[in-house]
């Protein structure tokens, strides 16, 4: 299913200056966005061509706004023929982030890909609720924090950037570009030696030992500091899984026996703790049948 992930944040905060850099940087990546307004996304036409194959609007409200979700699956119902890698939602800078999530998640033929939540450096004390939301969120990005002397402190982790520029990797899989000939963009000609945008951290993990299902769901529940994302194979005693979380949201597919190959990405994750943290999650007993329902509640076949 098409992952779909939901760009929120106070009005100003930067979300579109965050898209458009997704989109010029996401190589061959086939991009479907949601807008609630196309006229304001100021793009290089020659540098979205290759990247987004469609772009569906809504000028006359935010999609959290109705009563249910058909206006929006419907929405995502036509991205999803145009064969796309990812769909991204930007949220109305007056949208309510989780009923935005509530409806992705009930939504048909796609699955959620996480809630990235901007934040602006300089106005963040005026936006309401914004304690709240910045728990719900899967990714916090503090933008323009070129324009402050030092950083405000939240009590969540944050990844602070300048100009919305975030690895589009952090946030989903990223095809290589399509370097066939093309004309270029003003994008391309841009000198970006000076501002590179804020990176991603990845670590791998491999195990032939199955691993404890309660140990290892204990660790996906506390979120390690800095980790946005994991993938792969996880084995249990008896039967193997392939494993997709973004935040705390967790999904588990039944897939053939597979020794357990893990790939997690975050922002400052600190790749010791997470293998030490991981080896210790490996069975060293018998699994019972109710301990594997720690696993079983998330699985989707």
């Amino acid at each position: 299913m098409i992952p779909v992930v939901v760009l929120a944040g106070f009005l100003g905060a930067g979300k579109t200056t965050l898209l458009n850099h997704l989109l010029r940087t996401s190589g061959g990546t086939r991009i479907g966005v949601v807008v609630n307004d196309f006229g304001q996304i100021n793009i290089d036409a020659f540098a979205v061509s290759a990247q987004v194959d469609s772009m569906v609007s809504l000028s006359n409200g935010c999609l959290c706004c109705a009563v249910d979700g058909t206006e929006l699956d419907g929405m995502l119902a036509k991205l999803a023929t145009a064969d796309l890698d990812v769909i991204v939602i930007e949220a109305s800078g007056l949208a309510e982030p989780s009923a935005l999530v509530r409806m992705v998640l009930q939504a048909p033929g796609v699955s959620y890909g996480g809630l990235i939540y901007v934040v602006d450096a300089v106005e963040f004390a005026a936006v309401p609720h914004l304690s709240r939301d910045l728990e719900l969120a899967d990714l916090v990005v503090l933008n323009k924090v070129d324009r402050v002397t030092s950083l405000p402190s939240f009590d969540v982790p944050v990844l602070p950037v300048s100009f919305g520029r975030i690895d589009p990797a952090l946030l989903f899989e990223v095809r290589p570009p399509d370097m066939g000939p093309r004309q270029l963009s003003f994008d391309d000609l841009d000198d970006h030696s000076t501002h590179a945008h804020a990176s991603y951290d990845s670590v791998t993990f491999s195990s032939v030992e199955p691993f404890h299902p309660k140990l290892f769901m204990d660790f996906l529940k506390a979120r390690p500091e800095g980790l946005f994302r994991a993938k792969g194979f996880v084995q249990f005693p008896g039967e193997t899984f392939m494993l997709h979380t973004v935040g705390g949201y967790v999904s588990f597919t039944r897939v053939d026996d597979a020794p357990t190959q893990l790939v997690l990405i975050g922002a400052g994750i600190d790749p010791d703790s997470l293998t030490d943290w991981l080896t210790a999650c490996v069975a060293d007993g018998p699994v019972t049948e109710q301990d594997m329902l720690w696993v079983l509640r998330f699985v989707r076949d």
